[in-house]
């Protein structure tokens, strides 16, 4: 077997930026690590064979005791807006970028101290470092935009976060981890120059069909706000919370990014707080559009230096509600089977969703079991109804949904054309809290089996899986009560 220390040729993406950008800073060794996971997906990326990644040196790589020959790890620095209070400066405190590897930064998390760690030791824990291992890939089988994690290794060694816990790496990919908080950085700084180098360098790097453009920077910032409001309404449709929306964990490739105190909907309710840490419902499911707009806008703040007009930054993010509620209703449509706006469709699913409320529907299930209604067939309604604590409530919406259904066009109106796009786009598995805390329990028995189990069901969310129908259930009693705060 050849040697990765050899074989992978890490380059320096920061480097053209200089070290006022990123400092270089290398890992902390961790005593014996182990490994726990990878993703075959993201090793594929990588160039790294299977057989390389059951290598002790992959674990020591991407544990960060050893480095690839001519890698140069670096910390990088950022500020940010956090729970919409100016927080000053952030930046790496428990990453360390090792460089870029087919065309993707690769990215040790919790490789220890940078000169950028605020409180802690830079450490990551396993709890975290699996939810975020699952997570990013749930979230690619559930086609939402999304960093990478090409694996986990963990350690015996002990760390202190709410209680001991203990140590793991997560090695995460991106084609990038710049952040809305990057641009604030310098802005707040008063550093203009460093600024406008910084925007040219992801325009030329991320976003070069705005190199000629008359105004790049009003380009780059109207491309940003547009991503952003696709990915939200993505969130919105999947159920899915991110929990800590401040400005330095936004994307500025409009990419989910920096998965902590997430949640996925379960008993729908629109004020539903997944993140404990978060006492005021500032990043509750039915705020993140607006947070998202509010993230957009500070973006905006720290670009007008570049643009150099109020009126022409407006104008950029002005675009936020319009792409926001047209992709949401059209993914609302295709999520309930409708291939054509119709007037009435907001109408119909504003009625869903407060029918859902009423019901406390679980989300995921809701939807996927909505896939099994047929047009002119009333007895697959029961398994709807035997959800519903106010049936009457939903057969009130089923029959405005079967009405809004004959007028679709015959074709895609027949329930054996209809009922498999629908399952298409509803995951019958997503990750629920209890399912990843049993993942994590066993993995602190040294068991990582329910990791990569889980890892395969949800990399294939949309299929009907039956040998895994347990997976799909609603969550037992204690599984209801899991709390995750910003250290999660």
């Amino acid at each position: 077997m050849s040697s990765l220390i050899q074989e992978l040729s890490l380059a320096d993406p920061y480097a053209v930026l200089g070290d006022k950008f990123s400092v270089p800073q290398a890992p902390t060794p961790l005593p014996a690590p182990y490994l726990m996971a990878t993703s075959p997906s993201s090793l594929a990326i990588c160039g790294i064979s299977p057989k390389q990644a059951t290598s002790a040196e992959f674990v020591e790589i991407f544990t960060g005791n050893q480095l690839p020959l001519q890698c140069k790890p670096r910390a990088t620095v950022y500020s940010g807006h956090q729970f919409g209070a100016w927080a000053g400066q952030l930046g790496d405190g428990r990453a360390i970028s090792l460089g870029e590897l087919a065309g993707h930064e690769v990215q040790l998390k919790g490789a220890g101290l940078t000169p950028f760690s605020r409180m802690g030791d830079g450490r990551a824990v396993l709890r975290s470092s699996i939810r975020e291992f699952l997570c990013s890939e749930a979230m690619l089988g559930l086609g939402v935009p999304t960093t990478r994690v090409l694996c986990i290794t963990g350690s015996d060694s002990v760390v202190l976060r709410e209680q001991a816990e203990t140590a793991a790496v997560v090695t995460r990919l991106a084609p990038s981890f710049i952040r809305f908080g990057s641009f604030e950085h310098w802005f707040y700084n008063n550093d203009i120059e460093s600024l406008f180098q910084l925007a040219d360098f992801v325009i030329h790097r991320y976003y070069p069909e705005f190199i000629n453009s008359k105004q790049p920077y009003t380009a780059l910032l109207k491309e940003v706000t547009r991503r952003t409001a696709h990915l939200i309404a993505q969130w919105q449709t999947t159920g899915f919370m991110h929990g800590v929306m401040n400005t330095d964990n936004m994307s500025i490739l409009g990419l989910t990014l920096d998965y902590g105190p997430f949640g996925f909907m379960e008993a729908f309710n629109p004020q539903h707080i997944c993140n404990h840490s978060d006492y005021y419902g500032r990043y509750s499911y039915a705020m993140q559009p607006k947070i998202g707009q509010w993230n957009c806008y500070a973006l905006g703040q720290a670009m007008l230096p570049l643009i150099g007009s109020v009126e022409e930054t407006k104008s950029a993010l002005s675009h936020f509600d319009s792409e926001y509620e047209s992709k949401l209703t059209s993914l609302w449509q295709t999520k309930i089977g409708l291939t054509c706006y119709m007037a009435g469709d907001n109408e119909l699913i504003k009625s869903m969703l407060e029918m859902m409320e009423i019901n406390q529907l679980d989300f995921t299930i809701f939807f996927r079991r909505l896939c099994d209604i047929r047009l002119n067939d009333t007895s697959k309604d029961n398994y709807l109804r035997d959800l519903c604590v106010d049936r009457d409530s939903l057969d009130q919406w089923l029959s405005q949904y079967r009405q809004r259904l004959l007028k679709e066009p015959v074709e895609s109106s027949k329930d054996d054309v209809r009922q498999p796009a629908m399952r298409r786009c509803n995951p019958k598995f997503i990750l629920r809290n209890y399912l990843a805390q049993n993942a994590i329990e066993a993995a602190q028995r040294h068991d990582f089996s329910e990791i990569e189990k889980l890892r395969q069901i949800l990399s294939h969310p949309f299929d009907e899986q039956p040998e895994n129908e347990a997976y799909a259930n609603l969550p037992p009693d204690w599984g209801k009560a899991i709390s995750v705060s910003c250290s999660s």
